[in-house]
């Protein structure tokens, strides 16, 4: 058995030699190229497998790094979405923040404020209020004064020791007691008439023309007599979420951007708060009395930072009501 194993070893490698003699001298070089032809097809066959998988196996391995520097891409970008709405949110806290301080600078000097954040709306759909985070720790109570820079917002309905309900002005059960400020030309008969524009002459303007210059120099010299006037009514707020002053009498000259302020009349709040600007005016269906629709300033749909009045004692008049059925209920 040993014998033919060292017979075959000895036979291959005769074989071997032989064929590197004859392929050394070229006898074998017809036989090479005939051969070379398949084993050339393949090797290419077999290159580009190889290159092919090669290539996937790359392709997966970029897949999914890009994946992850996808993924970290998409979480950093998250990251500083969050922090510019944060810092947007405090850029607006801080305007609005200023615009209170601005307004407490140039209110009256002995008026207290505190700053309350609102945390809730009225969610019944009858009643429009809101929340505050402010309560009687902090010197709040019922029926105070809650304004913004823009004007008044309602009054104090509800509170606790942490908490306090207002009630705004559009809502139906909101009325309070207000005056039209604006100031009218006096005419030489005593008749007030809202004031006219003023109207820039023109490069060609002829005498006579609006805004030319007069013929009489001393005709630009006379300034007609100006007269502050102020119209007493009620503003009282209407389920449509508008405000309509009532009961402002009838020859009263009442003007379109008329600016409308708390008179203080009743002392339920404190005199020249902003309520708003006149959108129009028409009279009464009894016709006993002019309405006019009011516009505030304040988007009641969109408040965030609020300010109370704390130190607004209101009077009460409850006790003169009383008295008054107690006089009329006596024999």
């Amino acid at each position: 058995m040993r014998g033919s194993r060292v017979f075959v070893f000895a036979m291959t490698l005769v074989i071997v030699v032989t064929l590197i003699f004859l392929s050394i001298r070229g006898t074998l070089g017809p036989l090479e190229s005939a051969g070379s032809v398949p084993l050339s097809v393949v090797q290419r066959l077999t290159g580009r497998t190889t290159r092919g998988v090669s290539g996937f196996v790359d392709d997966v391995a970029e897949f999914r790094e890009l994946r992850e520097r996808n993924a970290d891409l998409e979480e950093a970008l998250a990251v500083y979405q969050a922090e510019l709405a944060e810092l947007r949110e405090k850029g607006a806290d801080y305007d609005r923040l200023a615009a209170l301080l601005e307004y407490d600078r140039f209110g009256p000097e002995d008026r207290e404020y505190v700053t309350c954040n609102v945390i809730g709306l009225d969610s019944t759909g009858f009643v429009r209020a809101i929340q505050l985070d402010c309560g009687r720790r902090d010197g709040v109570e019922v029926l105070d004064p809650v304004v913004t820079e823009l004007g008044l917002v309602g009054r104090v309905v509800k509170v606790s020791a942490t908490g306090a309900e207002v009630l705004l002005l559009p809502d139906p059960n909101s009325s309070i007691n207000a005056s039209i400020r604006s100031e009218r030309e006096l005419t030489p008969s005593g008749l007030l008439v809202p004031v006219s524009p003023v109207i820039e002459p023109g490069p060609d303007a002829a005498p006579g023309d609006p805004g030319a210059t007069p013929a009489n120099p001393a005709a630009e010299a006379e300034e007609p007599e100006m007269e502050d006037v102020r119209e007493d009514g009620l503003v009282v707020g209407q389920f449509t979420g508008d405000l309509v002053m009532s009961y402002i009498p009838v020859d009263a000259v009442v003007g379109e951007g008329d600016l409308v302020l708390t008179n203080g009349l009743g002392q339920s709040l404190p005199a020249d708060l902003v309520v708003g600007q006149v959108m129009s005016v028409s009279l009464a269906e009894n016709e006993l009395w002019q309405q006019a629709r009011v516009r505030s300033l304040v988007d009641f749909d969109r408040l965030e930072i609020v300010q109370v009045i704390t130190n607004f004692e209101p009077v009460d008049v409850s006790v003169f009501e009383e008295e008054e059925d107690d006089e009329a209920g006596a024999p």
